[in-house]
């Protein structure tokens, strides 16, 4: 060995030392580690059981953007869906979620000011897509000091799924809007479902009334009766599903 790597190697071991004996003071390595010569695998191995002992938990979701599904208020008009544009983009096809049980435990003695979320979200593994835009008309919403009756949703599709005629033709961008939307199949349905509703026949309610926008009953003693019953209604939405074709020749030549 020369005298060069001697140096080298003491100086390496030198700024080593107070590091790891700095990191043991602070608790963060346990000094069996430092007594059995830690090296960078170890200290990785420590904070992998670390992350064990806290309790930190992950979770990987399956997304599923492909669903050529939407879902619209029951209040709109289906008849005025309307297709707008569709582009190549990327989405996420999975989303993964940590949660440390150690904060979470902790959280109630946290100040006010901190963070009241132990857990986070973040989406992964994004995959090429077509996004399709429609608009389509509804009751404006009660936050909403303008009034807008118009609203946009979007679905997506795979590359593959699409005919080629439609991939080629978005490549160079030269089609037309309504061409385009010769290549998409819009149909809606709005199934019934199970609603837990009050059963007024069954149910009793203590009489009162409203002062400074609280609720005071007359007899304090009182209490409610509430029985519920399960009915089938419509849905509060619009199932809108879109689904990607290939137009007959006429039909791509009367949308020009």
């Amino acid at each position: 060995m020369t005298t060069q790597q001697q140096m080298t190697m003491y100086r390496s071991r030198s700024y080593r030392r107070p590091v790891i004996l700095a990191l043991i003071i602070m608790g963060i390595v346990p000094l069996p580690f430092f007594v059995a010569n830690v090296t960078s695998s170890s200290l990785a191995l420590s904070a992998a059981v670390r992350s064990s002992k806290r309790g930190v938990e992950t979770q990987i979701k399956d997304l599923h953007p492909f669903t050529h599904l939407a879902s619209i208020p029951a209040s709109s008009d289906p008849a005025k869906i309307k297709f707008e544009k569709v582009k190549a983009t990327r989405v996420f096809t999975k989303e993964k979620s940590t949660t440390d049980r150690a904060y979470c435990k902790d959280l109630p003695f946290r100040d006010p000011g901190g963070s009241m979320s132990c857990a986070y979200t973040e989406d992964e593994s994004p995959a090429p897509a077509y996004e399709a835009t429609y608009s389509f008309k509804g009751q404006p919403l009660a936050s909403d000091e303008y009034g807008n009756r118009y609203f946009t949703f979007q679905v997506y599709f795979r590359p593959e799924e699409l005919p080629p005629a439609l991939r080629s033709a978005l490549s160079t961008g030269k089609m037309k809007r309504a061409e385009l939307a010769t290549y998409f199949n819009v149909a809606t349905s709005r199934a019934p479902v199970r609603a837990a509703v009050i059963d007024e026949a069954n149910s009793s309610f203590c009489d009162g009334s409203y002062m400074d926008g609280n609720w005071i009953q007359k007899d304090p003693n009182c209490n409610d009766k509430v029985s519920f019953k399960t009915e089938i209604r419509p849905s509060d939405y619009i199932t809108v599903q879109v689904d990607p074709i290939s137009p007959r020749p006429q039909q791509a030549v009367a949308s020009r």
